[in-house]
């Protein structure tokens, strides 16, 4: 089996490097990174890839190739979701991505983004049994419900990805700054009609993972700068959650930039992806969620982990 890998989760608005090193029973990151790039910027309007975004995740890889081959890795794996799954465009991007990391990134269904982010989501958390995990991304949502015994690979039971996410949402209803109270509506009617084919979440203990839940975390406890530690098993409320919404959408763009939380190139989305996480809540009945701090990368690192050498 292999000791050290690095994975790369390529996003819609994010790009995530994680360099993982196996210990013990467990998986132990030596280097994470998180860059948005915004690689879906117009997709769901024009279909393609804007050359522009192209080139800066094209940069974004490159710098994390140099990280890279600062450790002596066994494997290098990669994967893209949905702006690489909606987008024409994406086999070129592919062999660009290749050329840079040595590696070809593995454009996954919604199926295999699920089991991936499940396993990874809970690594590190306590909540056993059959839970409910849903990943707000740039261009999709994913919904997955499993059950986990111990601290291996859980087991789907219903999974779902939905063409809804913090960039698309925004792209599709803010037009105003701040918005407006008849395009926060417009986001919650979206939402709540994409919901209805979603699996049912409720009366399970609640994941919530990937960066709009960790920033809104961070941001409603005051934790910045930024710190996956005290983020990653995080309990948020619903009340607490929707508070911090609340501000940011009163809160005009170039402030939100300035909040020390607050990513600057993820503040023109939070409130979108704010929104999403409330109405996920809502959907599942839940008073809380758990924040996690991984993901996608997490769960590729333990499959490449556990994979024979060649």
């Amino acid at each position: 089996m292999k000791s050290r890998v690095a994975t790369i989760d390529i996003g819609t608005n994010s790009v995530l490097l994680l360099v993982a090193a196996r210990d013990g029973q467990h998986v132990r990151a030596l280097v994470e990174r998180a860059t948005i790039t915004r690689l879906g910027e117009g997709v769901d309007r024009t279909g393609e890839l804007a050359p522009a975004a192209v080139e800066r995740t094209l940069a974004c890889l490159r710098e994390y190739a140099d990280e890279i081959g600062r450790w002596d890795v066994d494997a290098v794996a990669a994967v893209g979701t949905s702006a690489m799954r909606d987008a024409a465009g994406g086999e070129a991007f592919c062999d660009a991505a290749e050329a840079v990391l040595g590696a070809r990134p593995s454009v996954i269904s919604g199926e295999r983004e699920a089991q991936l982010t499940f396993d990874g989501a809970l690594m590190g958390l306590e909540p056993e049994g059959v839970l409910a995990v849903f990943d707000i991304g740039g261009g999709s949502t994913e919904i997955i419900v499993g059950a986990r015994i111990g601290r291996g690979r859980g087991t789907l039971a219903r999974a779902k990805s939905l063409d809804i996410g913090a960039v698309r949402l925004t792209e599709r209803h803010v037009r105003h700054d701040p918005p407006l109270p008849s395009e926060l509506d417009a986001i919650r009617r979206a939402v709540r009609d994409a919901l209805k084919d979603a699996p049912s979440m409720r009366g399970r203990p609640l994941v919530g993972v990937a960066g709009t839940v960790t920033t809104l975390t961070a941001f409603a406890h005051g934790i910045a700068p930024y710190d996956a530690r005290q983020v990653h098993g995080a309990v948020l409320s619903r009340v607490a959650l929707g508070e911090a919404v609340a501000t940011l959408a009163a809160t005009p763009l170039e402030e939100r930039r300035q909040l020390a939380a607050i990513e600057p190139k993820r503040a023109d989305v939070i409130v979108a992806g704010g929104i999403l996480a409330e109405e996920l809540c809502d959907a599942a009945e839940a008073d809380r969620l758990i924040a996690s701090d991984r993901g996608v990368r997490w769960g590729l690192a333990l499959e490449c982990l556990d994979e024979p050498t060649r």
